[in-house]
């Protein structure tokens, strides 16, 4: 890949987009990942005002570090760059103690850690609407297209995604280009979602090496039958999260009436 020339492509396509749409600028949730700080550079690059939004919910200390370290840098660099920090963790504890309660401490779990990415997107397009901004999706393609590893309406909620056609792979290797601080290249992958230490590893089950295999094998039109041992694991997970999460990558399914019903 020619980072340098993918970077341009990027940001000129930003550019011309916020200009097209007659916007001010962008917003992005910067989270201390390697996503969120690709994202938020390459818009800082585009010369529009940039907003960097910080919006911790019970967020563990070394993300909060990783984020900081890498908004300041952004600062010092890029005149169009500002933050803000909106603490959604009281919001966050308040929504819990209204909505019912149920036996099923697995679902609950899961259905917070998703409340958790829609409060922070409900936040972004509030902030948004207050300066006429673009709210930009920091998801890459194996998550977009490949596993669905994103929140629907959560960080799945955005206006644009200009880094949706690179492979995790691709985004370490333009982050590193454009000199994302290390501590960020460094971190293993987390969503934050769930207020402990667990790895976007440890809940897919394979690494973001091993989905990029398993997406360019479908692509080709393997099946579980080509493989054996660990490959055979990594596809079946790899398709068994694709089919699982279709309803995330496409359209949202119309009910067309017939004409002789109207």
């Amino acid at each position: 890949m020619n980072t340098e020339k993918v970077a341009d492509h990027i940001i000129k396509w930003l550019k011309e987009y916020a200009k097209n749409a007659k916007v001010k600028g962008f917003v992005v949730g910067v989270s201390g990942g390697i996503d969120s700080a690709l994202t938020s550079t390459l818009c800082a690059k585009t010369g529009f005002p940039t907003l960097c939004v910080e919006l911790p919910i019970h967020q563990a200390k070394n993300q909060v570090t990783r984020a900081q370290e890498h908004i300041n840098l952004l600062k010092s660099k890029f005149e169009n760059v500002c933050d803000i920090r909106v603490d959604l963790t009281s919001t966050f504890e308040d929504f819990k103690n209204v909505v019912p309660k149920t036996e099923s401490s697995e679902k609950v779990d899961l259905s917070l850690a998703n409340t958790r990415a829609r409060l922070r997107m409900t936040t972004l397009y509030y902030l948004a609407g207050l300066h006429n901004y673009l709210v930009i999706g920091t998801g890459n393609k194996v998550e977009d297209f490949g596993v669905g590893f994103y929140t629907k309406y959560g960080d799945g909620g955005v206006d644009l995604s200009p880094i949706a056609d690179l492979m995790k792979s691709e985004v370490y290797k333009l982050a590193a280009f454009l000199n994302v601080p290390n501590s960020i290249q460094k971190a293993a992958p987390t969503d934050g979602l769930f207020g402990d230490s667990r790895t976007d590893e440890d809940q897919i089950g394979a690494s973001y090496d091993e989905l990029e295999w398993a997406m360019d094998m479908q692509s080709k039109g393997k099946s579980e039958n080509d493989f054996s041992g660990r490959e055979y694991e990594v596809f079946k997970i790899y398709l068994t999260l694709y089919n699982a999460n279709q309803h995330k990558m496409q359209a949202i399914p119309i009910c067309k009436i017939p004409k002789e019903l109207k």
